[in-house]
């Protein structure tokens, strides 16, 4: 297979979003640094909304974003938690991979805590092959080509293969 085709992960992103700030949102940067063992970022509030309480600029949220190895040991321990079976509708069409977690003690190792409580999270995978920086890079910026983005199916089979997830389908 040609190097430049292979399927890698570029980053994964844990959110942990509490919708307040204060106490609980400590608490879910505490659990969050304790997962993964980098300093997580606050996340702010992009809008006002009397309903719940949130005014714009308020930090309400925390997030962690992996590369790496650190990454992969995140991933297949928050993989563990779900039973390693995802849907096949959690891929977008760039093939990245979004899931949930309703409860940070389904991932095994994580024991309950009453000074910290129970916390859900969200974790985003993104997907990329080499060559992708030209996209990034300041100097002589280009768009990555259609026939070298990685596809929804690239990334199923990435994960399939390296991390022995089983995909379900409508009638699993």
């Amino acid at each position: 297979m040609n190097p430049m085709e292979e399927v890698k992960i570029a980053k994964a992103t844990v959110n942990i979003g509490v919708g307040e700030s204060g106490e609980r949102l400590a608490r879910a940067e505490k659990l969050l640094s304790s997962i993964t063992g980098q300093q997580p970022v606050r996340t702010y509030s992009k809008v006002t909304n009397p309903e719940f309480g949130i005014r714009k600029g308020q930090p309400i949220a925390c997030k962690v974003t992996l590369r790496g190895v650190k990454a992969d040991k995140a991933i297949k321990m928050v993989l563990e938690g779900i039973e390693r079976r995802i849907k096949a509708t959690q891929f977008d069409a760039q093939g990245n991979l979004s899931f949930g977690i309703h409860e940070h003690i389904d991932i095994p190792g994580m024991r309950y805590d009453p000074d910290i409580g129970i916390f859900g999270m969200d974790v985003s995978i993104t997907f990329e092959k080499p060559g992708y920086r030209i996209n990034r890079r300041k100097i002589q910026r280009r768009k990555v080509p259609d026939k070298h983005k990685v596809t929804k199916e690239d990334s199923i089979k990435f994960m399939e293969e390296n991390f022995q997830v089983k995909i379900l389908t409508k009638g699993d």
